[in-house]
């Protein structure tokens, strides 16, 4: 039971790690503040990218639960369980860490540029 409290998370770390990285390299702004702020073209493609993103982790998310259950249960038995654990532990901290997981990556980018320079 244990072992997916720190897979499922840990799945959607890499997500957020691969995601904001990217973000960083294009220079965009951290997702969230980049939905707010940006335009509307901007917004609906970054929402597009965001959605299929956060598909696979909550998919991921899913099939790990349906797979606990049957070895736990014997059986698909708690649908609503599964939908609050994928939400809870791959969506919520997807979400949470990529922003500053572009934030991170943008400002080592910007260290490492400024260091070949002097």
């Amino acid at each position: 039971m244990t072992f997916r409290f720190f897979l499922q998370p840990t799945m959607a770390f890499i997500a957020a790690l691969h995601d904001g990285i990217k973000d960083a390299k294009l220079g965009r702004s951290p997702y969230m503040a980049g939905l707010m702020s940006s335009s509307h073209d901007e917004r609906i493609r970054s929402f597009r990218e965001g959605v299929t993103a956060v598909t696979r982790v909550l998919l991921l998310g899913v099939v790990m639960d349906v797979f606990y259950q049957f070895k736990v249960y014997g059986g698909f038995k708690y649908p609503l369980e599964t939908f609050v654990i994928a939400v809870a532990l791959a969506f919520i901290p997807y979400l949470l860490l990529r922003g500053p997981v572009a934030r991170v990556a943008k400002w080592w980018r910007t260290r490492k540029a400024g260091g070949r320079d002097s």
